[in-house]
């Protein structure tokens, strides 16, 4: 039996909408049959905690493998530190550019539960070619991978093996990742108040759920591959991978979901085409005579309308009615490449305006990459030894998860309510502020990486056969580096999520979760950019270059030093933008509506 939404759609009896006696959601979803979602039986923490769970189990999964993978390629694979580097970056940019192609898929065709099953098994599928090509070919002689025995050379098959298996997980973890995070979002009604105070904490939680899956790999699994065992490592991740599945699908019966709007490339290609062929046509500069669906008609396609905003405003020729075009709507026969609405117009503008954000970030993704890459490779380097108890370097990240966990909760009990009664708002900062702090404690993580580098140089023997653990400084000072990484994921990345995925319109929620990820990607990509042209232009005659093979012989603190440098010139521009940049605005959200409400303050 249907909901039955007996008024208008400024409300319904008593601000519901009823099926029988019970209470259905108000923002459009529905149940795994396609019928109204059911609130009481339906979505909300039992989903999300399901979803939460199903995060750590993957992401524990996942770094099983990403996080020594720069020391599986040294080892195993007879790799130097620079390429070692360079190719971790690549396949970890890889990962997340994945993350379009599940996004689009998701919002045009599949719908975010089928894009996460899907793309969840393609990744166990991978984990498990991984672990067999590991033990069967690649690991020999046997017992070789650790610090003290490295592994003989491998074909070319072997090899191939090892990448196709990869970038296999690559497709399966890219692919998943911003659906999940959408999907769970979505199980949560932002109509109604209480659900939506959820739907916000639930994104904090999420990044919680996801540094919490790493904690084990971090540790555990990271101390059997530092030794060695690799293919016990790979294996627990190929198991954690599986039961992840499982949960996920246990939870079908009382997943929401949102339908799959179609293909957002032909939308915005419509307005596009629209707006060229009425290049000459004189508009009315207040836009009122710009056409949008009626409010039934959107209503039941369980869309919202977006207010017309100004800026970018040839796009607005897209919405201009013509004669021609008049006659055709009074005939219900509108063609959208010649008339656009309104509301399909804001979407188009929406994504310009993330865009200049969207590039702001990816340098602090740059910054973040070093965590798995350059960061493990100077542990290595240092005393990693406590008595006759081995450290493994990867291990180290442990103190970013602990780090993540403490600043989630100082913000949300301590900071934000704090926020709210100094700047007098009861949102506290906007997520474009606490990005921009991000910004600044990430150039305070690079600095204080280049001084324990510049001391670390200070105590080391330059020259070694196997230079792990040849200077007598002691790892555990790089804990302050992995601390303020910690922090700074707390206020860019969280409000990255909460960002792109509020701002993103109805139908590209996924792609705002996208945008998240792909600057992780780009980040990785422009890290292995910047390691390659540093080590070109710093390696002359007998010198070394900054980051060698042996990195006594180098200078890996100038390196983070200059990332510190870099990441202050995007503060800049990040700020200019930031100042400059117009909230979405949705008719009937007075949250939103209010664009000087979310301004950004400097």
């Amino acid at each position: 039996m249907a909901c039955l939404n007996v008024c208008s759609n400024k409300g319904a009896v008593d601000g519901k909408i009823k099926q029988g006696q019970e209470t259905c959601t108000l923002d459009g979803t529905v149940d795994w049959h396609g019928r109204p979602a059911i609130r009481e039986r339906s979505g909300t923490w039992v989903a999300g905690i399901l979803i939460l769970v199903n995060q750590g189990l993957a992401t524990l999964a996942f770094f099983g493998v990403g996080v020594n993978l720069v020391l599986y390629l040294t080892r195993v694979l007879g790799q130097d530190n620079a390429d070692a580097a360079n190719n971790v970056s690549k396949w970890t940019g890889t990962v997340y550019l994945f993350s379009l192609l599940g996004a689009f898929l998701s919002e045009s065709y599949w719908g975010r539960y089928k894009t996460c099953a899907i793309f969840q098994a393609i990744f166990v599928i991978g984990l498990i070619s991984l672990s067999l090509s590991s033990y069967i070919f690649l690991l020999k002689p046997k017992g070789c991978g650790s610090d003290q025995s490295h592994c003989g050379s491998h074909s070319s098959f072997e090899i191939a093996l090892f990448y196709f298996s990869t970038y296999l997980i690559a497709l399966g973890n890219g692919g998943y990742q911003p659906n999940i995070a959408t999907f769970g979002a979505d199980q949560f009604d932002e109509e109604d108040p209480k659900e939506g105070h959820s739907k916000i904490a639930f994104f904090s939680y999420f990044y919680l759920a996801l540094n919490l899956g790493s904690l084990f790999s971090n540790t555990i699994l990271g101390y059997f591959e530092n030794e060695g065992m690799w293919a016990i490592g790979f294996w627990a991740s190929a198991g954690s991978a599986a039961l992840a599945l499982v949960l996920f699908l246990c939870g079908t019966p009382r997943y929401r979901h949102f339908e799959p709007k179609g293909n957002p490339l032909s939308r915005f290609c419509q307005v596009l085409v629209a707006a060229t062929r009425k290049w000459k046509v004189e508009m009315i500069p207040s836009g009122e005579d710009l056409f949008e669906l009626d409010e039934k008609e959107i209503s039941n396609n369980g869309d919202r309308k977006m207010i017309h905003t100004q800026g970018f405003n040839f796009f607005d020729r897209a919405a201009v009615i013509t004669s021609k075009e008049f006659n055709q709507i009074d005939k219900d026969a509108r063609d959208p490449w010649h008339l656009c609405t309104v509301t399909q117009v804001e979407e188009v503008k929406c994504i310009l305006r993330l865009l200049p954000i969207w590039l702001c970030t990816i340098m602090y993704s740059v910054v973040f990459t070093q965590m798995a890459s350059l960061f493990v490779e100077q542990g290595a380097a240092m005393k990693t030894t406590i008595s006759t108890f081995h450290i493994p370097p990867a291990s180290m990240t442990s103190f970013d998860i602990l780090s993540v966990a403490a600043f989630i909760f100082i913000y949300r009990r301590v900071l934000d309510p704090l926020f709210a009664i100094t700047t007098k708002n009861a949102k506290g900062l906007t997520e474009l502020q606490r990005m921009g702090i991000g910004l600044v404690i990430a150039i305070l993580a690079m600095t204080a990486a280049g001084v324990v580098e510049f001391f670390r140089l200070k105590y080391a023997t330059t020259e070694c056969a196997q230079c792990e653990g040849s200077s007598s400084l002691s790892i555990f000072w790089q804990i302050p580096q992995y601390v303020l990484i910690g922090a700074s994921e707390v206020f860019m990345y969280v409000a990255q999520l909460e960002f792109f995925n509020n701002q993103a319109p109805d139908g590209l929620k996924s792609f705002g979760s996208a945008l998240y990820t792909t600057s992780m990607s780009l980040g990785n990509y422009v890290s292995s950019l910047l390691v390659t042209i540093v080590m070109r232009i710093s390696t002359r005659g007998e010198m070394a270059g900054w980051i060698p093979s042996n990195l006594n012989k180098g200078h890996l603190d100038r390196f983070y030093f200059l990332l510190a440098a870099l990441t202050m010139a995007d503060l800049i521009v990040y700020i200019a933008c930031a100042k400059s940049y117009k909230y979405i605005k949705f008719e009937g959200k007075s949250g939103i509506k209010e664009g000087n409400e979310l301004e950004l303050e400097v």
